[in-house]
C-alpha cells in the first residue's frame, strides 16, 4: 500500500491516538496536581498536556470541517491549529527553562529568555491570524492544506511562519534537554523521563522536515505531497506519545517506585511479624481501606511494641558468639549481625513461653539497649527467611564457637553479659 493510500484509510486514527494517550497522561496526572495545586511546575505540565490534547483533537479532519462549519469560514481552522501549535512549541520551550533552572531563579538571563521566548510566540500567533485574513483560502481543505496553498499569496507566508516557528522552537528546546540529560546528578527517573523527551522532540523534527519538504516541493513545481499527508501524520503521533510519556515518568515513576517500596517493605517484615505474634498471641487489626504506608507504619509499630519487653530475654553473649559464627561463615559483618539477631529473637521468644521464665525473671535494674536491634528490624526479618543460613550459624554457634565464661570458672564475663546470663541462661542450642 502506498503512502498516500494507507493514510486515506488510517487517516483520522493518526490524531485521535495520540489525542487519546495524552488525554490518559492527563488523567494519570490530574490527582497529583489537584492535590498539590500550589506547585506551578505541575500546573505548568497540566496546562501543557491539555494543550497537547487540544492540538490532535483540533487538527482531526472531522474537527476542522465542524469548525469551519460553525464559524461559517473556510479553512479557518488553519489559523487556529497553528496558533495552537505554536503556543505548544513555545509552552515546552518555557516549561523547559523553569523546570531546568528551578522556578525560584530569577536570574536577569532567565527572565531575559522567559520573556523573550512570550513575547516572540505571541507575536508569531498574532500574525498567523493577520496572514490568513489578506490571504484568499476558500476552497476548503481538511488534509492537505500546506500544499494546497503553498503558493498562495499570504497563506504562504503563514503556513511557513508556523513552521519555521515550530522548528526553531523544537530544535532549541531538543538542545536544551539533551544538554541537561548529560549533567551528573540527575534522578534516574528524571534521567528516563529527559531522554524520552528528548527523543520525541528529536522526531518532531522529522515532522518540520517532512512538511517543509512538501511544501518547497510544490514551490519548485514538483509534487511531493505524500510527505505532509503520508509521513507527517505518523510521525507526529509517535512524538507526542513519547513527550507525553517524557512529561509523566518522572512523577508517575516516582510514585510508582515508592509504592513498590513499601509494598515491598510491608512484605520484607512478615517474617519478624509472624514471631512476634507468637511471642504477643495477636497481630495487628485488620482495617479495611487503609493505605499501603499506614499499613506498614501499623506492622513497624507493632513488631517494635513485641521487642521492647522481649529484649529483656534477648542473651546478648549468645548473640555476640553467633555473629562471630557468621563471620567465620564468610558472611559479611552486616549480614552476620542480622543472622546473629535473629537466632538471639527466636531464642528470647523460646525463653518468653517457658513457664519459669516469666515477665518478672530478670534482674529489676537490667536495661538492654535495643537501639540496633529496632533499627534493624528489615535486615532482621529477611535473615528470618534464610533458614539455612540460621541453622548453619546456630549449629556453629554450639560446635564451634567460644564458650561462655563462667565466673570463678576461670573466665571473666562483662557486667552487661554477665545480667544477660543471669536473666536468660538456659544452655547452649
Amino acid at each position: 500500500m502506498t503512502p498516500t493510500g494507507f493514510v486515506s484509510e488510517f487517516y483520522p486514527s493518526f490524531w485521535w491516538i495520540p489525542a487519546g494517550v495524552l488525554t490518559a497522561a492527563l488523567a494519570i496526572k490530574l490527582p497529583t496536581i489537584i492535590r498539590l495545586w500550589a506547585d506551578p511546575m505541575l500546573r505548568a505540565v497540566g496546562g501543557l498536556l491539555v494543550l497537547a490534547c487540544a492540538v490532535f483533537v483540533f487538527v482531526a479532519p472531522s474537527t476542522i470541517a465542524l469548525v469551519n462549519r460553525v464559524t461559517g469560514v473556510p479553512n479557518i481552522s488553519a489559523p487556529w491549529v497553528y496558533s495552537l501549535l505554536t503556543a505548544f512549541g513555545g509552552s515546552c520551550l518555557l516549561l523547559i527553562i523553569a523546570w531546568r533552572n528551578g522556578l525560584s531563579d530569577r536570574s536577569a538571563q532567565t527572565v531575559r529568555a522567559t520573556r523573550w521566548v512570550v513575547a516572540v510566540y505571541s507575536g508569531v500567533i498574532a500574525a498567523l491570524w493577520v496572514l490568513f485574513a489578506l490571504a484568499d483560502a476558500p476552497v476548503e481543505r481538511l488534509r492537505d492544506l500546506d500544499t494546497y496553498y503553498a503558493d498562495t499569496p499570504y497563506m504562504r507566508e503563514m503556513i511557513l511562519l508556523y513552521l519555521l516557528a515550530h522548528t526553531v522552537a523544537t530544535v532549541i528546546t531538543s538542545g536544551l534537554i539533551w544538554n541537561w540529560v548529560r549533567t551528573d546528578g540527575l534522578d534516574a527517573w528524571l534521567r528516563w523521563g529527559l531522554k524520552f523527551l528528548g527523543v520525541g522532540y528529536a522526531i518532531q523534527l522529522l515532522f518540520d522536515a517532512a512538511k517543509l519538504t512538501a511544501v518547497a516541493a510544490r514551490w519548485a513545481g514538483h509534487k511531493l505531497d505524500w510527505l505532509s499527508t503520508g509521513v507527517a501524520p505518523p510521525i507526529a503521533c509517535l512524538s507526542a506519545i513519547l513527550i507525553a510519556v517524557g512529561f509523566i515518568l518522572p512523577h508517575a515513576g516516582q510514585y510508582l517506585h515508592d509504592r513498590w517500596r513499601v509494598r515491598l517493605a510491608h512484605h520484607e517484615l512478615r517474617p519478624l511479624y509472624l514471631l512476634m505474634r507468637t511471642a504477643n498471641g495477636s497481630g495487628v487489626p485488620f482495617v479495611l481501606r487503609s493505605t499501603p504506608e499506614l499499613r506498614l507504619i501499623r506492622r513497624e509499630t507493632f513488631i517494635r511494641d513485641v521487642l521492647l519487653p522481649l529484649a529483656r530475654h534477648i542473651d546478648d553473649d549468645r548473640r555476640q558468639r553467633s555473629y562471630e559464627a557468621a563471620l567465620a561463615l564468610g558472611h559479611e559483618p552486616g549480614r552476620a549481625k542480622a543472622l546473629a539477631s535473629a537466632l538471639a529473637i527466636q531464642d528470647a521468644v523460646e525463653a518468653r513461653r517457658r513457664p519459669d521464665d516469666g515477665e518478672g525473671g530478670c534482674e529489676p535494674g537490667y536495661d538492654p539497649d535495643t537501639t540496633d536491634l529496632l533499627r534493624e528490624i528489615g535486615a532482621v526479618s529477611r535473615a528470618l527467611r534464610r533458614t539455612d543460613d540460621l541453622l548453619a550459624v546456630r549449629a556453629r554457634t554450639r560446635d564451634g564457637g567460644v564458650r561462655v565464661a563462667v565466673p570463678g570458672a576461670g573466665g571473666p564475663l562483662s557486667e552487661k553479659a554477665e545480667r544477660t546470663k543471669d536473666c536468660t541462661d538456659h544452655g547452649d542450642i
